[in-house]
């Protein structure tokens, strides 16, 4: 089978199209043909590991796993003698902590974080959903949202924060969502009660308090958000950086004012995803695809994504992707 892959660290070049085998699924896993798949902030990270952390978790000097994707949408072309989940030619979507949905198949045991797609989604929005909604869904329940708080979430247009705005906007928070000019209507169709242009304005100079800010883009500091939060105001990081893990030691000591970095994502469950569906399939929240690409074109997708100017997801086709 073809897949992407990478034996060292480095800019998208890295990311080689390759002939592999074609794995054989266990008695307790699923074969998936993949028919879609994403490039995430998560994705040209783990390409770089440019940061200490990210070597710790897939290898000092190269990559011990070599294929990365971390979530996918697919169609199951057979099943372990133990399965009793699903059944060949199920509509599945799903997300792996270790990454290799940069290829055609994938095994995956039938009690991961995998679930049947939403109905009225095509494969490429369904993709879309399992890395960013389970993230920003993780985000919105540790808080515990309640209606009428107010919520701002800077990179309210990127992959995360798309999900971070219907999220809140659905628990019935107030929502305000910091983008670029070129993205504000989207970020407004998405359900955000306001939206600050952060080329023309600063959000937390406004004067504006919110009892929970969202930091979806990775660009902000709880040192620079602690005046726009109210008493007990809850700053979250997407990116636990050595300054967030610390910060959300010593807030938990002293202060009203608290810094978290979420839940990991092992906390992710099938469960979750299947609440996301539902929510799809009644209308609540949906997909926001800025680009799509074959496979082999995924260096380039990964430039782009790099740039962080996409809004919503950059997603990937595969060649045998000849339905919906």
């Amino acid at each position: 089978m073809k897949a992407i892959v990478y034996t060292k660290y480095g800019p998208p070049d890295v990311l080689q199209l390759k002939e592999v085998d074609k794995p054989t699924p266990k008695d307790n896993e699923v074969l998936i043909k993949i028919h879609a798949t994403t490039v995430t902030f998560g994705d040209w990270q783990a390409r770089k590991a440019d940061t200490f952390i990210q070597r710790i978790i897939n290898g000092l000097t190269r990559p011990k796993k070599t294929i990365l994707g971390f979530e996918l949408a697919g169609e199951i072309e057979s099943v372990g003698r133990e399965v009793k989940l699903f059944r060949e030619g199920d509509q599945v979507f799903a997300t792996i902590d270790l990454g290799g949905a940069y290829a055609e198949y994938i095994s995956l045991p039938e009690d991961g974080v995998l679930a049947i797609k939403p109905a009225n989604m095509t494969y490429e929005e369904a993709a879309a959903v399992p890395f960013a909604g389970l993230t920003a869904l993780r985000f919105i329940r540790e808080v515990n949202i309640q209606s009428g708080q107010k919520v701002l979430i800077n990179g309210a247009s990127g992959n995360v924060g798309t999900y971070a705005v219907q999220l809140a906007k659905y628990f019935g928070a107030e929502v305000t969502g910091v983008c670029s000019t070129t993205k504000l209507e989207m970020v407004k169709s998405l359900g955000a009660d306001k939206v600050v242009d952060y080329t023309k304005e600063d959000f937390a100079k406004t004067g504006q308090t919110y009892d929970v800010i969202l930091d979806a883009a990775s660009k902000s500091s709880f040192s620079r958000c602690r005046s726009s939060l109210k008493q007990r105001g809850i700053y979250l990081a997407t990116v636990p950086t050595l300054a967030i893990m610390l910060q959300t030691l010593w807030t938990s000591m002293i202060g009203s004012k608290k810094v978290i970095f979420g839940p990991s994502p092992a906390a992710d469950s099938a469960d979750d995803l299947i609440t996301l569906r539902e929510l799809i399939e009644a209308g609540k929240i949906r997909s926001v695809i800025d680009r799509r690409y074959p496979l082999e074109q995924i260096a380039e997708a990964h430039r782009y994504v790099e740039t962080g100017h996409k809004k919503g997801s950059v997603v990937i086709t595969l060649e045998h992707n000849n339905k919906t």
